[in-house]
């Protein structure tokens, strides 16, 4: 079976998202209302301005639906997509989807000129690997909750978690040609 994957298309990085997913095997849809989010297998909400998506989340009708799609089906979620499904981002405008049972700053690590990329520690499939991470304004993840899985930190702080059925990374996995964070949420859209 070919899965079917939404990206969410209001603002940010989608297109690069859609990209990976399609290399791999998956149909995309580039998701703006309601009825796109019909027929998919998962979702993902990508990079970009989180204030901006999170307004964009209200004017277009997404949030309830996204809400009540996240309750069937997995969603990952990069960068400020990892803010939007967080339950609370200090000291911003934007109002997250409580997907995952995190606390995040915006801009944590600091502004466009702070951005950096690692070869990034994780633990996928039982083992410990490396994957190249790019880390552009990303936020920081101040608080994890108990139902919170931590599958990959920089000295001690979380970047990479999954929680359930979703995942939130606060790098940018679409900007490498690496795809096994993509292949992690494909796999718990199988399941």
């Amino acid at each position: 079976m070919v899965a079917t994957i939404g990206v969410l298309a209001l603002q940010g990085a989608f297109t690069r998202h859609q990209a990976t997913l399609e290399r791999l095997g998956c149909q995309t849809v580039a998701v703006r209302y309601p009825r796109d989010l019909e027929r998919l297998d998962g979702l993902v909400i990508p990079g970009g301005e989180s204030g901006t998506i999170s307004r964009q989340l209200d004017s277009s009708g997404l949030r309830q639906p996204i809400i009540t799609f996240a309750g069937e089906k997995p969603v990952l979620g990069t960068c400020a997509g990892l803010i939007i499904m967080s339950r609370e981002s200090a000291g911003s405008q934007v109002q997250g989807l409580d997907l995952l049972d995190l606390d995040v700053v915006r801009n944590g690590w600091g502004r466009q000129a702070h951005s950096f990329t690692s070869s990034l520690p994780v633990t996928l499939n039982g083992h410990s690997e490396e994957l190249p991470a790019i880390f552009i304004r990303a936020p920081r993840i101040t608080r994890v909750g108990q139902g919170v899985e931590v599958l990959a930190a920089i000295d001690g702080e979380p970047v990479l978690v999954r929680q359930g059925r979703h995942l939130g990374a606060t790098f940018h996995p679409e900007l490498t040609a690496d795809t096994r964070i993509h292949q992690l949420f494909l796999r718990a859209v199988e399941e």
